[in-house]
């Protein structure tokens, strides 16, 4: 097949598994366990099958409008794809590449290498520091863009807005990418969150998204928020790739659990009391972890042995994650599940 010798190889990005089955406790994407507001069901219900014989509104009004509205920011300053991952990846396309690297932290979100590699984007890690930290000053070398997640993944870690702001000031003339993917499982989530600083910082963008807090990993919905040039060239690179990135679906549900706010804050609430009382009992069992702030924590077993434990929890039914590599494999991530789930996962630890 010799036309595969132009085939652009890659080192593709690995999902969760997503099993199937009845008695399955999927504790391995980080997905919410609840489901998403009420107000989403009535807005699927609301949608005609002829309206799915017209293209959706490229702009994603509705939903831009119901951001605006929550958020206290002009449309002009918000930008929604396919998930945060589409988001991202037109991120990388849009601001990232020429001769310097872009930085990124050496335990982060696994998928920015891969779209490095994809875009041809040189890039350097940045270890962290003790405790799973990033230090401001390791990011004041040459470069040609910054990312990392805040709370990272997946170690859970939050930085304080004192270590995004230096990053900042220390790099006027690079893009500073914040993925805050699980910035509302925070504590005081609008106070964390690095919006607050994008009235001061022209070189901020903000990526959030509905899968994490929200429930709706199933319907892909991302954002971003930054100054009204970088949206403005997201956007053209969007519609250089494809005009109608967001389904008519997606657009509805979007705005309807964006603006139930309400039922968002019981959510978090929800999961971040079963976050913290798994603290304390993983930690009876001799695990020890960073103190998460996302839906997740980031577990090493007493005797280190995560892949032997990941191996037989998976034969029991219970999926968590576990990653290869000598940074992370004496760890496993666990997503915080409903309380009955967790002591079932607190069960057979103990087993």
């Amino acid at each position: 097949m010799s036309y595969l010798r132009n085939v652009k190889r890659v080192a593709p990005y690995t999902p969760g598994e997503q099993p199937r089955g009845e008695r399955i406790i999927k504790l391995n994407t980080n997905e919410c366990p609840y489901p998403p507001s009420p107000k989403v069901t009535e807005a699927l219900r609301g949608i005609q099958a002829g309206e799915l014989a017209l293209y959706p509104d490229p702009e994603a009004t509705e939903l831009k409008e119901a951001l605006s509205s929550v958020y206290g920011l002009p449309k002009e300053q918000i930008f929604v794809g396919v998930g945060s991952d589409e988001v991202l990846g037109f991120v990388f396309q849009t601001f990232f590449g020429g001769g310097d690297p872009i930085l990124f932290p050496s335990l982060t979100y696994s998928f920015y290498p891969v779209w490095a590699g994809l875009y041809a984007i040189p890039f350097r890690e940045i270890p962290l520091r003790e405790g799973f930290r990033i230090a401001p000053e390791d990011y004041a070398v040459q470069n040609a863009g910054i990312i990392f997640p805040n709370p990272n993944a997946p170690t859970g870690v939050l930085e304080p807005l004192s270590v995004i702001r230096r990053i900042l000031e220390e790099n006027p003339d690079s893009l500073v990418v914040i993925d805050e993917a699980y910035i509302d499982f925070a504590d005081d989530r609008k106070a964390c969150s690095a919006l607050s600083l994008l009235p001061e910082y022209e070189n901020l963008l903000v990526v959030q998204t509905f899968s994490k807090s929200r429930a709706l990993a199933g319907m892909r919905i991302g954002m971003a928020f930054g100054h009204e040039e970088a949206i403005r060239a997201l956007s053209d690179v969007k519609y250089s790739f494809n005009s109608y990135t967001l389904s008519r679906a997606a657009i509805r549900c979007g705005a309807a659990a964006v603006l139930d706010e309400e039922y968002l804050a019981e959510t978090l609430k929800k999961v971040i009391r079963t976050r913290e009382e798994a603290k304390k009992r993983l930690a009876a069992l001799g695990c020890t972890f960073p103190d998460s702030r996302a839906n997740f924590l980031f577990a090493r077993p007493p005797r280190g042995n995560a892949e032997e434990i990941f191996a037989a929890l998976k034969e029991k039914g219970i999926y968590v994650r576990y990653f290869k590599g000598s940074l992370t494999e004496e760890y496993l991530r666990i997503t915080i599940g409903t309380p009955e789930q967790m002591e079932a996962l607190y069960q057979a630890l103990t087993e």
